[in-house]
């Protein structure tokens, strides 16, 4: 397309204008994804990579289908086996379930709520993460409702090895791997149902919650921070690296009141309500963004820039950090791709789940994904539509008794022929009788979308249209198409088209393709019936490669 005219006819300056806001969320970026086709990625709208190396992916279709791939480590993909799978397979024990929530563990095991406020959990149980009372993995979605089948869970998270779950009352429970008080009993017996935490929370309302590798974070109604767990790097940000068998809030976040937390492997991130983060932690990576790599047992400030932060984002399974803007700069830290980044940097994603597609290890996602359809069409997509649209079209053709729709000052811009013959030209109506109905058809097309679609021997048709228009481009993709459909029946009929139209490229290769498949191509009708000087030009030039020798 001839950019420069297109600016002076939009009267464009060319900047992007593209909001970042509406850009669609491309799940593309996660590796495991490439085993999916382009069809199947339009289709998804819901979204989670996990697993050990982001080789596992569970994910929801327009028409809420839910379906699994990967390795299935542990049974973790639901399907009743451990088979792994290199293609989606459809997840049909929660045929019917809307997804409203999920998070997965090390195992992996996997924790989903339904819109419905159902739980269900598979995977990895070695340590009762899945609480249903046994330490056998779960092949299948189990529903698990002791001590909520009264309650309508709203929010889930995971630790590497137990579970937590927030109700839509502001309950919290949990269950799992107990080692460090991370489940909240009071105990390091591991937990193998859902036990509410109570302890500082028994009056609370809680708000939101989140889990590093073996602690859990809870923030309350108030905007108070109440943690519990292993606090061996100083994750639980109480000034100290004792682990908390009890929530115990966070004091030096007196007076601050937190919107969000996020935990990472071993460090904690929490964003206020006057959009500033604070970190602490384990900060060997510089996953605290404070500078430096020396850990932090308070809370920290985190300088990212002047504007208002409105998201966070960390994942217990990497020491990565990311966070995104009012303005829509998204910035990440810590473990990038093997690097470590001690201070916030600016990239050039629109949102925060790109930094972990990209730069995290293991490239998993830090929640799930939802992906919004996205209906706006671009301007190249528009043209495509409207070519041959009776509708809207000002100009027809008319080809071998058929009408092609077509649309002035589009074919003013793109080519020059178009450019001066329909200048003065105020008919509606152009007769064409030099190329065939499909040739023609095909010209106009590729003013519309820039490409083509036709077999080789009317490409050669359309060969000679674009050496009469001299449209170069569009010769040498008519070139291209030859090329792609020779065959020792056509090759002559292809060289001899490449000679007419002075297309020195696929002269040559129709050329080479005829010495090679010498013997064939000399017992077609083609070479029979082969112009004498063509074939005088032929055999003087395969002579000179020595085709001839034997």
């Amino acid at each position: 397309m001839r950019d420069e005219e297109t600016h002076q006819f939009l009267k464009l300056k060319p900047v992007q204008a593209t909001l970042s806001s509406l850009k669609m969320l491309d799940v593309g970026k996660w590796p495991i994804f490439s085993l999916c086709s382009e069809e199947e990625l339009q289709l998804i709208r819901q979204a989670c990579v996990f697993g050990s190396a982001g080789n596992e992916v569970l994910y929801t279709t327009v028409n809420d289908e839910i379906f699994v791939l990967g390795t299935n480590c542990c049974g973790c993909l639901g399907l009743g086996d451990v088979q792994s799978t290199i293609e989606p397979r459809r997840l049909d024990s929660l045929s019917g379930k809307k997804i409203a929530c999920l998070s997965y563990g090390s195992g992996p095991h996997i924790v989903l709520a339904t819109t419905e406020g159902e739980v269900f959990t598979w995977g990895h149980n070695a340590y009762s993460q899945l609480g249903n009372g046994t330490t056998n993995h779960g092949l299948v979605p189990c529903h698990i409702s002791t001590n909520l089948s009264n309650k309508q869970v709203i929010e889930v998270a995971c630790g590497s090895y137990h579970s937590l779950v927030l109700t839509s009352d502001g309950e919290v429970f949990a269950w799992g791997y107990n080692n460090s008080g991370q489940v909240g009993s009071g105990s390091t017996i591991n937990q193998p149902i859902p036990r509410r935490v109570t302890g500082c929370l028994q009056n609370k309302v809680v708000v939101t919650i989140a889990c590093g590798q073996m602690c859990c974070m809870a923030v309350v109604d108030s905007g108070e921070v109440y943690v519990w767990g292993y606090n061996g790097n100083g994750q639980l940000g109480l000034g100290n690296s004792g682990n908390q068998p009890t929530p115990c809030r966070v004091a030096a976040l007196q007076g601050i009141r937190v919107q969000r937390v996020a935990c990472g492997y071993a460090h904690t991130l929490v964003l206020t309500d006057e959009g500033q983060v604070y970190a602490w932690g384990a900060n060997s990576y510089g996953q605290l963004g404070t500078g430096n790599k020396s850990n932090q047992s308070y809370p920290t400030p985190v300088t990212v820039e002047k504007d208002r932060i409105i998201e966070i984002a960390a994942c217990h399974s990497t020491h990565t950090s990311a966070a995104k803007t009012q303005g829509g700069h998204v910035y990440m830290w810590g473990q990038c791709r093997g690097q470590s980044v001690i201070l916030p940097h600016l990239t050039h994603f629109s949102c925060t789940d790109d930094v972990f597609a990209c730069f995290a290890t293991p490239a998993v996602t830090w929640r799930l994904l939802s992906v919004e359809p996205d209906d706006h069409l671009t301007v190249a997509e528009s043209l495509k539509r409207e070519f041959d649209n009776p509708d809207t079209a000002d100009l027809k053709f008319l080809v071998d008794g058929k009408y092609i729709y077509a649309h002035k000052v589009l074919l003013k811009i793109r080519c020059e022929h178009f450019r001066s013959s329909l200048e003065d030209n105020e008919d509606d109506i152009v007769e064409m009788s030099e190329f065939s109905y499909p040739v023609y058809r095909a010209f106009l097309e590729y003013l519309y979308t820039d490409s083509i679609s036709l077999s080789p021997e009317e490409a050669v048709g359309l060969l000679d249209l674009a050496t009469f228009y001299r449209e170069n481009r569009l010769k040498k993709l008519c070139q291209q198409t030859i090329k792609q459909g020779i065959c020792e029946e056509n090759a002559i009929a292809l060289l001899s088209a490449a000679v007419k139209y002075d297309a020195q490229d696929l002269e040559e290769f129709c050329f080479r393709f005829c010495i090679n498949h010498l013997t064939v191509v000399t017992q077609t009708s083609g070479f029979a019936e082969m112009d004498h000087d063509l074939l005088k030009n032929f055999i003087s030039k395969a002579s000179r490669v020595g085709a001839f020798k034997n």
